[in-house]
C-alpha cells in the first residue's frame, strides 16, 4: 500500500481552496526532485499527463502547456513555474486556467529523509468561476485523484530509477526500463496530405491490414488550435490473436504533429508514449514515429517466462511496435505519393 495522505485545509481567502497531499520515497531527495523538474518525462511518469511542452524558459522559470486528464475528460492550460534545485521545490501557477477552474497553483516539496529516502508533499490551492459549488466538487475530486495517482506514480518511477542506478554496470543499458526509438521513411508527397493519412486514424481498419477496429472520437482542445481525440484500437497480430489499446491522441495541423499516449497498454509495458513528426526533406518529407516505452518487471515476466530478461523485452516490443509503426508510416508513403502523382 502507498503511503499516501491528503489533508483539506482552510483556504487563505475566501473561495480559494487549499489541499496537501503526501507520500514517502524511498529513493533520495535528489533523484525525486531530477523527475518533478524533468516535464519531458511527465506523460510516461504520470497517469494523467498526456502531453507537456516547453513554451519559454529562462534560468530557473519556465511557462508550460500541459495536456491531461481530469474527471475523465482532456484538459489543457498554461502553467508558470519556478524551481529552486537548493530547496528541492517546484512552484506553479496555472496562466490561462481551464473552466471551470479560475485559479490553480501550488508547490512540489522534497524533503530528504534520515534513512536515505525522502518525503514529498503536493500543494494545490485553486478557486472556481463564482464559486460554484458543483465546480468546487468537481475539482476537489479531481485534484485529489489526480494527486493521489501522480505522488504514487513519482513514488514508483523514483524508486525504480534509484534502484536502477545502484545496479548500473558496463552492460546496464540493456536493462532500463524505459527506452526510446523511432523508425522513418522518405515521402515524395506534400507534408499536410502524410498529416492527414495519420489524422483519420478512424479509416486505418480499411487502410492498414493490423487495424482490425477502431473507435473515435474527436473534439477541439482548449488550447484552440489542436483536436484532441480518444482511440479504442484492436490491433492484429502476425499470428491472427488481437490486442486492445486505448489511448488519446493530441494533433497540431499547423505543425504537422501528433502526439499519443496510451492509456491501456499491453501487458509487458507499465508505459507508452509516442509522436508523429512530418519534416521538410530534400523535394518532399520525412514522416517519423517516435516511441517511448516503460517496461513493467512483472508483465515481461508473466509473458516471457520467469527467466526472462529486460533485454529481451525490450527486443521484443521494439519489433512489434516498430513493425506497425512502419507499416503505417509505409502506407501513408503510398496515400501521400498516389496524390501527388496525380495529374
Amino acid at each position: 500500500m502507498v503511503p499516501n495522505s491528503a489533508t483539506a485545509v482552510a483556504g487563505p481567502a475566501a473561495g480559494t481552496h487549499v489541499t496537501e497531499h503526501t507520500v514517502v520515497v524511498d529513493a533520495p531527495a535528489d533523484t525525486v526532485y531530477g523527475l518533478v523538474a524533468d516535464v519531458s518525462a511527465w506523460p510516461q511518469i504520470f497517469g494523467p499527463t498526456i502531453h507537456v511542452e516547453v513554451l519559454e524558459e529562462e534560468a530557473d522559470e519556465q511557462l508550460l502547456r500541459i495536456w491531461a486528464t481530469a474527471n475523465d475528460q482532456v484538459r489543457s492550460w498554461t502553467s508558470h513555474r519556478i524551481l529552486n534545485s537548493r530547496t528541492r521545490s517546484v512552484s506553479f501557477r496555472q496562466v490561462v486556467p481551464a473552466a471551470p477552474v479560475s485559479a490553480m497553483g501550488g508547490q512540489w516539496r522534497i524533503e530528504p529523509n534520515d534513512d536515505g529516502g525522502s518525503r514529498v508533499v503536493l500543494l494545490h490551492d485553486y478557486s472556481a468561476v463564482d464559486d460554484d459549488p458543483e465546480a468546487v466538487a468537481l475539482i476537489e475530486r479531481a485534484v485529489d485523484r489526480n494527486s493521489r495517482a501522480e505522488l504514487a506514480a513519482l513514488k514508483n518511477a523514483a524508486e525504480q530509477d534509484a534502484g536502477e542506478g545502484a545496479a548500473e554496470g558496463a552492460d546496464a543499458g540493456d536493462d532500463r526500463l524505459r527506452f526510446t526509438f523511432c523508425d522513418s521513411v522518405d515521402i515524395g508527397g506534400s507534408a499536410e496530405d502524410v498529416f492527414a493519412f495519420l489524422d483519420r486514424a478512424d479509416l486505418w481498419p480499411e487502410r492498414l491490414p493490423h487495424v482490425a477496429r477502431i473507435g473515435l472520437e474527436e473534439s477541439p482542445s482548449d488550447d484552440g488550435g489542436s483536436t484532441v481525440q480518444r482511440m479504442d484500437m484492436d490491433t492484429r497480430s502476425p499470428d491472427g490473436s488481437l490486442h486492445n489499446t486505448m489511448s488519446v491522441r493530441v494533433c497540431f495541423p499547423d505543425r504537422n504533429l501528433i502526439v499519443y499516449k496510451q492509456l491501456r497498454v499491453p501487458v509487458a509495458m507499465s508505459g507508452h508514449t509516442g509522436r508523429w513528426v512530418i519534416e521538410p526533406h530534400g523535394k518532399g518529407v520525412r514522416a517519423t514515429s517516435w516511441h517511448t516505452v516503460t517496461l513493467d518487471p512483472e508483465g515481461v515476466r508473466q509473458l516471457l517466462g520467469p527467466g526472462a530478461t529486460l533485454a529481451e523485452a525490450r527486443a521484443k516490443v521494439r519489433r512489434a511496435l516498430g513493425a506497425n509503426s512502419s507499416t503505417t508510416l509505409q502506407h501513408a508513403k503510398q496515400f501521400a505519393e498516389n496524390l501527388h502523382d496525380r495529374p
